[in-house]
């Protein structure tokens, strides 16, 4: 016994040595790596000219989940530091500090959602599995913890706030709510609950994004016979050559499966039965039945916003994304849908018959005739363009040199708002398209900068946005704007001129309204800054400067031919206005029915919805017409199903678009969209003032009154 007892002690005393042993290894470890990630650019401020600027050349991508933790870690610290304040809540020690707090996440997320939106190749789709739901709990730590919201609600109901300026009273009044729709009310039990939801959706919101990735990249049409080129553009088949080239198939053509690709396809190839194999390749888009089909993911996505809705007190997830914005319900919505839907279906039949007479009249034979079909629809528009209008898109294209447009851009900035560029030669960027522009002001100070990326490649979603890495405020120490536009352009060949369609035109204009609403700002608050506004009023800024491209002083002194260099004609200028609302019926119904899509999705009362049906069945019922698809079919409606962000609100553009058909007319009506005193009010009520006044008196105070939704039809030729 006592050699037992000894022996045993004697084991006893060695693992404890071994146990202080390993924990002094571990904690030496852990302080190592503690050190190395304190070390770590990705945690560190920004340095460099311009207050800071995103170290893109010093980024290694395998620190990005050890970042993430430490950079979480110390949030949740900074957050805990203000809700465990001993002192009695104020403005400053709570609503200031939480303003401040978690600056270094910020930082962090910024240069992952460049890496995951246009460099996702490599570890990075695995590192954003990671990551998302680390960063859903994180928010939702925020959101839940009690003493927080105590101090918040304590400011929320004091007297001071009587003393305080409009923008200080909305923010508290703005973060309240926030609160209170996240959860911060509700039980513990619900409360982990909750949390365990939006994890689930970080999750399925990854999976989504990149299997459309997946399927935009691996699905490729390739043309082997020079014929089959008939109708196409030089340009069109020149970008079609190096794609093929760029995927080691240098002796054919490639059409990609991105819109880029597939629209001047569709809208020149005279092969109809390659323009059907483009058309399905592109709208199948993860609904192929293999390992990318999102319809599985999409059904799960839509229960769990629907039990997270109502755990939280809502009727469906559109009501609870709706109470914040200017719609405020869903019924609001489909009223100003259900208005315009029915004039749009009209017009798209007057638009095929126009189609089908042109296509009767080609057929020689019985045997040649067609019926239109959605792969025809953009091929007769534009033969219906030519015969009404005389105009031919293809002659314009010329005009619209890529660079020169982007010059016009500057011009137009300067006009509204006394912006100047210059190339800032001086910082890094994260791919070699990327180039860089200061922004100053009238008198010359430095405003922001502003990042261009126009070129597809691989590992870059599809589409065009804008991004703020650094968002405009002012807490005492001022920090400016740094924002980027992002599009998909087809890169020219050595010494090759780059020639964008005119929708292309239209949406370059459109993102970089987006720009100068985020580098105009001057407010103090980052959560008030640039475009953080309610969703369906974020996109009437960058509506409305689409309005700009076809003003006479950009069309004569910036679209000028690539080879002449002689300014787009009087003749086709005329002939663009005298055609501005041709098409509306094709433009208007492909995007509102997803619209409607989005929104009958989120305000059902089904527990498991089958995307693939739902679309079918909701389609039918609304009288959608057989000749076109929705713009974005339920399985790639990357909108609503990548993030919470654009759910229950694509009808957002048409709401913002109401606006935008006003403020335009109130231009029209001054006799120019360069009027001083209008611009000086845009600025002065629109694009510097955030989030700091509700939206709906920022546009009463522009306007002189509140919006004349007639003018939407007026816009559209209804």
């Amino acid at each position: 016994m006592k050699y037992s007892s000894i022996a045993t002690l004697s084991f006893g005393i060695l693992m404890l040595n071994l146990g202080l042993l390993q924990a002094q290894e571990n904690a030496n470890t852990t302080t190592t790596e503690q050190k190395k990630m304190n070390d770590s650019v990705l945690l560190k401020p920004w340095t460099g000219p311009y207050g800071g600027v995103p170290p893109w050349d010093l980024v290694r991508s395998e620190e990005f989940i050890a970042a993430f933790e430490t950079a979480i870690e110390r949030a949740a610290a900074e957050i805990d530091q203000i809700a465990t304040n001993p002192e009695p809540a104020t403005f400053e020690n709570t609503i200031v500090a939480m303003e401040q707090a978690g600056q270094a996440l910020d930082r962090l997320d910024a240069i992952f959602g460049v890496h995951s939106s246009n460099l996702n190749l490599g570890p990075i789709p695995d590192i954003e599995r990671v990551v998302a739901p680390k960063l859903a709990a994180h928010s939702d730590s925020i959101y839940q913890n009690s003493d927080l919201f105590e101090r918040l609600e304590t400011i929320y109901e004091s007297d001071a706030k009587k003393s305080m300026t409009v923008a200080q009273v909305r923010l508290i009044d703005e973060l309240y709510k926030t609160f209170v729709r996240r959860g911060a009310k509700l039980s513990s039990g619900d409360k982990a609950r909750l949390t365990r939801i939006n994890a689930d959706l970080a999750r399925l919101f990854t999976d989504f994004s990149q299997n459309v990735l997946e399927d935009e990249k691996r699905f490729v049409t390739w043309v082997e016979k020079e014929s089959d080129l008939a109708g196409l553009p030089e340009s069109v088949v020149a970008s079609m050559k190096r794609a093929a080239e760029e995927r080691g198939q240098p002796d054919q053509w490639a059409v990609t499966n991105t819109r880029s690709s597939m629209d001047p396809f569709l809208t020149y190839s005279q092969n109809r039965p390659l323009r059907e194999q483009v058309w399905r390749t592109y709208y199948n888009r993860c609904d192929n039945g293999d390992e990318h089909d999102n319809n599985g993911i999409i059904t799960e996505i839509l229960a769990l916003r629907r039990e997270r809705a109502k755990l939280l007190g809502y009727p469906t997830h559109a009501h609870w994304r709706l109470e914040p914005t200017m719609a405020k319900t869903p019924e609001a919505t489909f009223a100003l849908m259900d208005q315009v839907w029915p004039k749009a279906v009209a017009r798209v039949a007057e638009e095929v018959a126009d189609m089908q007479k042109i296509a009767d009249a080609e057929a020689s034979d019985a045997a040649d005739k067609i019926t239109i079909q959605p792969w025809d629809y953009r091929f007769y528009a534009e033969k219906v363009r030519k015969a009404k209008y005389d105009l031919d898109l293809g002659e314009v294209k010329p005009y619209l040199q890529m660079e020169r447009l982007r010059e016009g851009m500057f011009w137009v900035a300067g006009e509204l708002f006394g912006f100047s560029f210059t190339p800032a030669e001086d910082v890094p960027v994260f791919h070699p398209d990327v180039r860089v522009w200061e922004v100053t002001g009238r008198d010359g100070q430095h405003v922001g900068l502003w990042y261009f990326d126009p070129y597809a490649r691989a590992g870059k979603r599809s589409g065009a946005w804008m991004t703020a890495y650094r968002v405009q405020q002012n807490m005492g120490e001022a920090k400016t704007p740094i924002v980027s536009n992002n599009s998909n352009f087809i890169p020219g060949g050595k010494g090759e001129t780059v020639l964008i369609s005119w929708d292309d035109a239209v949406t370059l204009f459109h993102e970089f309204g987006h720009a100068l609403h985020g580098l105009s700002s001057q407010v103090n608050y980052p959560s008030q800054a640039g475009t953080s506004v309610a969703r369906d009023y974020v996109e009437f800024p960058s509506q409305l400067l689409e309005h700009w491209l076809d003003t006479p002083e950009v069309l004569r002194k910036y679209c000028v031919h690539h080879e002449t260099g002689q300014p787009l004609p009087q003749s086709l200028i005329d002939k663009i206005k005298k055609a501005s609302t041709f098409n509306q019926g094709f433009a208007t119904v492909e995007y509102l029915a997803s619209a409607i899509v989005d929104m009958k999705l989120h305000t059902s009362d089904q527990d498991r919805i089958d995307p693939d049906a739902f679309e079918r069945e909701t389609l039918k019922a609304i009288g959608m017409p057989d000749e076109l698809p929705m713009r974005h079919r339920t399985p790639h409606f990357a909108h609503i199903f990548s993030s919470d962000s654009y759910s229950a609100g694509y009808y957002s553009y048409l709401w913002a678009d109401a606006l935008t058909a006003d403020a335009a007319e109130a231009f029209e009506d001054a006799g120019s969209f360069y009027d001083p005193e209008l611009c000086k009010s845009l600025d002065e009520n629109v694009f510097s003032v955030g989030d700091t006044i509700d939206p709906a008196e920022g546009f009463r105070r522009f306007r002189g009154r509140d919006v004349d939704t007639s003018a939407l039809m007026r816009k559209r030729g209804f």
